[in-house]
């Protein structure tokens, strides 16, 4: 286990903020204890994140040293999706205020892809996620996938349509070099 030591400043906390939030969405965290210091306009609240170094984990994607590159993992069409799935926590996090991965992880994002999971059951089988969690968020991420499976079945509907047509067509180029 490492330790890491955050200062966050009660006034102008923003690049702070943004800093321990950038570190979160890097490291696996195993624990946090914090601590306000008030010292009138000085105050600030003091952060010690304890998190599993690479030692601890050998070949676990959360760690800075080890980050998933899901386009590599993920075939195409899932990885667009992983990706749409990814905007939507982004904006659920942005509206809340919170870190993308309070929502959901990248890995449990990959997982519900990867799974095709439509059910708050099958979210709630998915590591590190619980019943609040689903309560809050599960809703739009199974319509999410319910509307990109749509898209994806009507596209492939389009090409084999296509590819259909084309079998079906009489081959018109050769019957008029025939006729000259």
């Amino acid at each position: 286990m490492k330790f890491h030591f955050f200062t966050i400043p009660v006034r102008d906390s923003k690049a702070a903020e943004s800093e321990l939030n950038t570190f979160c969405n890097q490291h696996r965290i195993v624990s946090v204890e914090k601590q306000f210091v008030a010292n009138g306009d000085n105050s600030y609240w003091s952060l010690c994140l304890e998190r599993v170094s690479n030692e601890d984990a050998p070949g676990k994607p959360h760690t800075s040293g080890n980050k998933v590159d899901y386009k590599q993992i993920l075939n195409q069409s899932d990885f667009i999706l992983f990706a749409k799935l990814r905007t939507l926590r982004k904006e659920i996090a942005e509206r809340e205020g919170i870190p993308p991965y309070v929502v959901f992880t990248n890995e449990q994002l990959a997982d519900i892809v990867r799974g095709r999971i439509s059910t708050k059951a099958a979210l709630l089988e998915l590591k590190g996620v619980g019943t609040k969690r689903v309560d809050k968020y599960g809703d739009l991420f199974l319509a999410k996938m319910e509307a990109e499976g749509e898209v994806i079945r009507n596209e492939k509907d389009t090409d084999r349509t296509r590819i259909d047509s084309e079998q079906e067509q009489p081959d018109t180029g050769s019957a008029q070099s025939g006729a000259g």
